[in-house]
């Protein structure tokens, strides 16, 4: 069996949802679910911010921009904390980066 091989966020990454993934809103618990094989995640407000900015088409840095912009918050305080939530989830394997990787 090969040896998994960890992908590195960085700011020219895509991330996208993987065929298995999908991020849905529950109505009967008023709540964003990121739905995964076995596994139901409930991400916060700012996670679902995040994740609903990931097409697998937008960068990073545009994902960082745009959260800047929605919450008045300067990106160089920001960006350090998305690429760390997008690596975690990455590691999770429930968020795929396309585009270039480090």
């Amino acid at each position: 069996m090969p040896a998994r091989t960890r992908h590195i966020v960085t700011n020219i990454s895509q991330p996208g949802f993987p065929a298995y993934v999908r991020l849905q809103f529950d109505e009967l618990r008023d709540r964003w679910a990121l739905l995964a094989p076995e596994k139901v995640y409930w991400p916060d407000d700012v996670s679902v911010a995040i994740l609903s900015r990931c097409t697998g088409t937008t960068t990073v840095s545009e994902i960082i921009v745009d959260l800047a912009e929605e919450y008045q918050a300067p990106v160089e305080e920001i960006g350090p904390d998305v690429l760390d939530f997008l690596q975690e989830w990455s590691d999770r394997l429930v968020i795929r980066c396309g585009g270039r990787q480090a």
